[in-house]
């Protein structure tokens, strides 16, 4: 991997210092997320519907999320731009593979990915570089191969920075991200948007999206 921008160091950073009590927090967050979990198991019937190559859960920090996946049949690794957090994902995790790495300049092949999961992780991108990332995404899978994207959604309101309590993060319209993976190449096959729990501040949006042929 080449060095890091100061973004992303200062990301990596931020993520190290509360990787543990990231980690306790985010550990049994889906149990209360039916809405989630149906996005993911819908993406999950995709992929294996598409192939049985392997899938990268992109951003998994802890990997609790990647162990999902697995439990869901899928050949899955993940890669986190933190040591600190692929290190208790290996931890937690021994029967799975994480790697650390950058979203916006993958260390993997061209087009052998049969999906890829990007779960609350652009959202620490700079607007302005997130269509490098959907190409990134786009490079690494093969045609056909699914793409989720969950994120902040900024409910009515243009792309908007908030005080995340770990690093800057940015709600995107719905809309806007669907734009530009269809830009990319990519083609919606389904989104999801659902309200704000009970210790939620902002809605949640899904994208589901298909790589074209």
């Amino acid at each position: 991997m080449t060095e890091p921008s100061s973004h992303l160091a200062a990301t990596a950073d931020a993520y190290d210092a509360m990787a543990a009590l990231y980690a306790d927090f985010a550990r049994n967050s889906l149990a209360a997320l039916p809405l989630d979990r149906a996005m993911l198991a819908a993406f999950a019937d995709l992929a294996r519907s598409t192939g049985a190559g392997p899938v990268a859960e992109l951003g998994c920090g802890p990997g609790y999320l990647t162990a999902h996946l697995r439990d869901l049949g899928l050949d899955v690794f993940g890669i986190d731009l933190s040591p600190m957090m692929i290190d208790l994902a290996r931890e937690t995790y021994p029967d799975l593979r994480f790697e650390v790495g950058s979203m916006d300049a993958l260390d993997l092949p061209d087009g052998k990915l049969n999906g890829v999961v990007s779960w609350y992780s652009v959202i620490h991108a700079p607007p302005q570089d997130v269509p490098s990332y959907i190409a990134e995404f786009r490079r690494v899978l093969a045609p056909g191969g699914h793409l989720l994207l969950a994120f902040f959604e900024s409910e009515g309101e243009p792309v908007t920075a908030f005080d995340h309590k770990v690093a800057t993060a940015y709600r995107w319209p719905i809309d806007d991200l669907a734009k530009l993976a269809g830009e990319a190449g990519f083609t919606e096959v389904g989104r999801m948007l659902r309200e704000p729990g009970e210790d939620e501040r902002f809605r949640r949006g899904h994208l589901l999206m298909r790589l074209g042929q």
